[in-house]
């Protein structure tokens, strides 16, 4: 009889944070070969999520066949100064054998704070009987600091509540997020150094096109550019092969333009970012939900594609773009959105609306972004330990 590996226990939350979900693990928690980063640290999320998986399903794990679901976060008391906790964001590919740490994920953002308390990383005497616990996270992927504001109730983090959130079906507590100095700290906001460049690509032509980084690398193009209304939604665009191609095309190009790449064909490797999104000016349309979004009702229409899918709702890091550019005059987004100066916008996504605010300055000729603020919410769905073949890492 053949001798198999046991499989091994891992303690996890599986947590809902915006309109993402994920794992959540304590550093210290996991096998001390997958405490540092590497090979045996991936191999265990790979298998936890149940990938690389050639039929696209994730059955085997806890992962559901899309990127806003194939996620890991891995927490640890702050190394950093003036942190409360340290953030590590892993995008799990649903079908090839990699974990992407290129970027961060800003709807399980809303779910790190409440984690943090919860696993007894933050220092009890931070924490209110009653209130607001503020919490300050040092976001490891892209080095920028975020502050969680997380409702307390008796001593114990708040989960439920009437807060609405666009593409999540039950209401819950509202966590306020702020987004300190998003851009990219090494480089210019803008790579390029223009707020609107012009980027040629095969298929497609020469597309006007913003190249942003603040919150994630963004590439926004105008909708009716690439033959869109702005008011998409995932079947127009997931079931056409077609469209998908040139959509990636479209990403690599931009990715290069942006200095992320230095070849196009290490656009297939780096599939979290930079993210692709078209804007167009508000008209009414019909959500996933089959609730009447109101032209009246939103400043900007976009639409936002994550891991080569059209994303069911947005990025929270993708939001945080879409509101600096918004508040700087003369991007697409802002010019979709009507021009002039704004420190909020909102926008209508494929599940409904959302606002965020932002703050933008120029400083010796180059704009900064100087924070990005929004609602979301979150609530642990399972707490426990997960399994994984002793031999998968």
């Amino acid at each position: 009889m053949a001798n198999f590996p046991a499989q091994i226990k891992i303690p996890a939350v599986y947590y809902r944070g915006g309109t993402s979900k994920g794992v959540f693990f304590k550093r210290s928690d996991l096998p001390e070969a997958a405490q540092e980063p590497g090979e045996a640290r991936d191999k265990i999320l790979l298998r936890v999520l149940g990938s690389p998986d050639p039929y696209g399903k994730q059955i085997d794990g806890l992962g559901n066949a899309s990127s806003s679901t194939s996620k890991a976060v891995i927490l640890d008391k702050s190394s950093s100064a003036d942190h409360d906790v340290d953030y590590l964001f892993g995008q799990v590919s649903i079908d090839k054998p990699f974990v992407d740490w290129s970027g961060n994920c800003g709807n399980l953002t809303a779910a790190v704070g409440a984690f943090a308390i919860s696993q007894g990383l933050i220092d009890p005497a931070k924490v209110p009987q009653n209130g607001i616990c503020t919490v300050r996270i040092w976001q490891k992927n892209i080095s920028k600091t975020i502050v969680a504001h997380i409702p307390i109730t008796n001593g114990e983090v708040q989960e439920t509540g009437d807060f609405e959130l666009d593409g999540v079906t039950f209401p819950a507590a509202e966590v306020q997020i702020e987004f300190l100095d998003p851009a990219d700290g090494e480089g210019d906001m803008f790579p390029t150094g223009n707020l609107v460049d012009e980027l040629d690509v095969p298929g497609l032509g020469t597309l006007k096109a913003t190249l942003i980084n603040s919150g994630i690398p963004t590439i926004f193009v105008n909708a009716a550019d690439i033959g869109y209304t702005g008011t998409e939604l995932q079947d127009d665009i997931n079931n056409d092969a077609a469209a998908l191609e040139k959509l990636e095309t479209l990403r690599a190009y931009g990715a290069l333009k942006m200095g992320l790449i230095k070849d196009l064909s290490e656009a297939a490797t780096r599939q979290h970012t930079p993210k692709i999104a078209w804007v167009a000016a508000p008209k009414d349309y019909i959500s996933s939900s089959g609730k009447a979004v109101k032209a009246a009702d939103i400043d900007v229409l976009v639409r936002a594609m994550s891991m080569g899918k059209l994303h069911h709702a947005m990025m929270g890091t993708a939001s945080v773009a879409i509101a600096t550019a918004a508040a700087i005059p003369g991007t697409l987004v802002n010019l979709a959105a009507g021009g002039g100066e704004r420190n909020q916008v909102v926008f209508g996504h494929p599940s409904g609306t959302l606002r965020v605010g932002a703050a933008a300055e120029q400083q010796n000729g180059k704009w900064t972004a100087t924070k990005a603020s929004m609602g979301r919410s979150a609530r642990v769905i399972m707490e426990g330990f997960v399994r994984v073949p002793g031999d998968c890492f």
